[in-house]
């Protein structure tokens, strides 16, 4: 198959090694420095070089900032069989725009980052795949992923959103708080250590990828509720109260088992 990959960042560079080996792979990015470890791809950084390629399969890799900008740009070059997909982390306004493109569509998001994961075994790891659009473009995915050994899930358009909001927007807002309210450890015990290597891997991520997840709709709702646990923790934590205490901690274990 011949597959265009938009964007030559991490993720980018990720599904061009990915894939070169056993399909015909171009990768178009505007930013010659991105390109110098592209390797086994056909290397683009203008749209018009996307006519004579005539992919079959497009993957979208460049920010959600600029994700139908990216593909405003190629989708006058491309044959009207070609699929067209991305791996945003927030699919907000993406469901309206695939359906009035004029392609077939795939959505799909690897949720996990170059900088965080073992890419060399990525088992323990998670995709989603969106249930709506082109039934080959999902099969696509799901051999691709299943071959990763990645645990795969379909959701909607909508529900994704939701998932990431609570995966990824609660863990990242709470490891923000923790690192602005933390002061510096001479003699740091376990529990602050493990959230230091956290914060670090939170932290390392690309600071687009930490925004489109925070931006998402759904987050501001998951930080909210993290307001309103830290209100009642703080009322139980006022009063001295035990068993109030007893009884959060004894909600909380619950809810993790």
């Amino acid at each position: 198959m011949r597959i265009l990959i938009l964007g030559a960042g991490r993720m980018g560079s990720f599904f061009s090694d990915l894939l070169s080996f056993d399909h015909e792979v171009a990768v178009l990015e505007s930013d010659p420095r991105r390109m110098r470890f592209i390797y086994n791809a056909q290397r683009m950084s203008s749209p018009d070089e996307i006519d004579a390629f005539a992919p079959e399969l497009v993957i979208n890799c460049v920010t959600l900032s600029r994700t139908i900008e990216a593909f405003d740009a190629v989708l006058p070059h491309l044959k009207p069989y070609c699929i067209v997909s991305d791996i945003a982390s927030v699919k907000t306004g993406l469901a309206e725009y695939y359906a009035g493109c004029g392609f077939p569509y795939v959505s799909t998001h690897p949720m996990f980052g170059p900088t965080f994961a073992n890419l060399g075994n990525l088992m323990n790891e998670n995709a989603i795949i969106i249930s709506e659009g082109d039934h080959l473009g999902r099969i696509f995915f799901k051999d691709l992923y299943g071959r990763l050994k990645l645990n795969i899930f379909e959701y909607t358009f909508d529900d994704h959103d939701r998932v990431v909001a609570q995966s990824l927007g609660i863990p990242f807002a709470s490891t923000f708080v923790f690192v602005a309210t933390m002061e510096h450890q001479d003699a740091p015990g376990t529990t602050f250590r493990r959230h230091m290597k956290i914060a670090r891997g939170v932290l390392s991520e690309d600071d687009y990828l930490l925004t489109e997840i925070l931006f998402n709709p759904r987050t501001p709702g998951q930080i909210e509720r993290i307001r309103e646990e830290l209100a009642e923790l703080q009322r139980i934590i006022d009063r001295h109260d035990a068993p109030a205490m007893r009884e959060y901690l004894g909600k909380l274990r619950k809810r993790i088992e």
